[in-house]
């Protein structure tokens, strides 16, 4: 899978732009502000129509717009899938081979996206809810069915945490129990997605983790609230546990209170790994998702990568980059190309980026 071409009108700080992609590598050179970075939000916000950045989506539109769009060919196999993304007066419509697509759900996955960025350090160092938000969002990038599971669950979690908060006096149980078990049904698919996916990502990890860092042993752990192994344990669980959920009136177990963390030697790198640790483990796991959306989907994703390289130091530069391969397509942005090899360049069609107009450089 590659991108083909981007059509871009009002994004951001783009006015209008239409650029043919190379399949291999693309850069994008530029000062900060000027641009850059709205080429590679574009591109993640046509394949998962909204921001890698929980931005609105007015924030968006182009100052004085009232509309932007969003338009990408997509080169799979020997066929064409045209995607397109328009924002305007509130409304959002998706299209695929310009045919309206009523659920976002169905739309999703269709367009295969692994970012990398400098703030995917917070993956790693903050909350919880950051780290759930990331493996949801791959997750149903690999898998259709789990994004429909889990926004079954959401709907399924809210109506029970509002029913206990509204009716904490006078609970009728027969209804809690429905909401439950409903609830388990979803969040057991869930945990076997979540278990496959983090199984899979260690068979890749270590091994990525060590050609840049020449460090062995990391692994991800996942951490949840509440593991069992039938459904009747879960139901018994949940019902043991229904007075204290009246009492906090939240549910207080299940896949939205999950966690996960990187180890290396038994430690968590969070608290004993320094910066630089931490940045190439988060860089091997997107790294090895590469090979997992091959496996699953049986094509590469498309690969952004945003002035990720004056992040890294020179020899973990180099082995990083021993990793941009010929039959994946790689979008890059930086502010000096002297971060990325000749022997990248070489293969690349290379753009300038100043004040939201992108020029190819013909003498790359």
């Amino acid at each position: 899978m590659y991108l083909k071409n981007l059509e871009i009108v009002n994004f951001r700080n783009i006015d209008r732009m239409n650029l043919d992609f190379n399949k291999n590598v693309n850069i994008f050179i530029g000062k900060n502000a000027q641009g850059k970075t709205s080429i590679l939000e574009s591109i993640y916000n046509l394949a998962f129509t909204k921001s890698s950045k929980n931005f609105s989506d007015d924030e968006f539109l182009k100052r004085g717009k009232n509309f932007f769009k969003i338009k990408g060919t997509l080169k799979i196999g020997n066929a064409l899938k045209k995607m397109e993304v328009l924002y305007g007066n509130d409304e959002k419509k998706v299209k695929i081979n310009d045919v309206l697509i009523a659920r976002i759900s169905d739309y999703v996955s269709n367009m295969n996206v692994i970012m990398f960025t400098p703030d995917d350090l917070d993956i790693v160092k903050k909350a919880p809810l950051v780290r759930r938000s990331f493996i949801n969002i791959e997750l149903c990038q690999l898998y259709n069915k789990y994004l429909v599971v889990l926004n079954e669950y959401n709907k399924i979690l809210k109506m029970r945490n509002e029913y206990i908060r509204k009716h904490y006096s006078n609970i009728d149980y027969n209804y809690l129990d429905v909401l439950t078990v409903n609830l388990i049904d979803r969040a057991m698919i869930i945990y076997d997605y979540r278990d496959k996916y983090f199984d899979d990502i260690n068979n890749y990890l270590e091994g990525i983790y060590y050609k840049i860092m020449k460090i062995h042993g990391l692994k991800v752990v996942y951490k949840k609230s509440i593991d069992l192994k039938t459904k009747e344990e879960y139901i018994s669980f949940y019902k043991e546990n229904y007075f204290s959920d009246i009492e906090k009136g939240a549910t207080n177990f299940g896949p939205h209170k999950d966690d996960f963390s990187f180890y290396i030697d038994e430690e968590d790198i969070k608290f004993y790994g320094s910066q630089g640790m931490q940045r190439i483990a988060i860089l091997s796991f997107k790294l090895a998702e590469i090979n997992l959306f091959k496996d699953v989907k049986n094509n590469y994703p498309i690969v952004l990568l945003d002035d990720i390289f004056s992040e890294i130091d020179l020899e973990r530069r180099k082995n990083l980059l021993r990793f941009i391969k010929s039959n994946i397509q790689f979008i890059i942005t930086t502010t000096d190309i002297n971060n990325i090899s000749d022997r990248i360049i070489e293969r690349a069609s290379v753009f300038t980026v100043k004040e939201g107009q992108i020029v190819k450089r013909s003498d790359k």
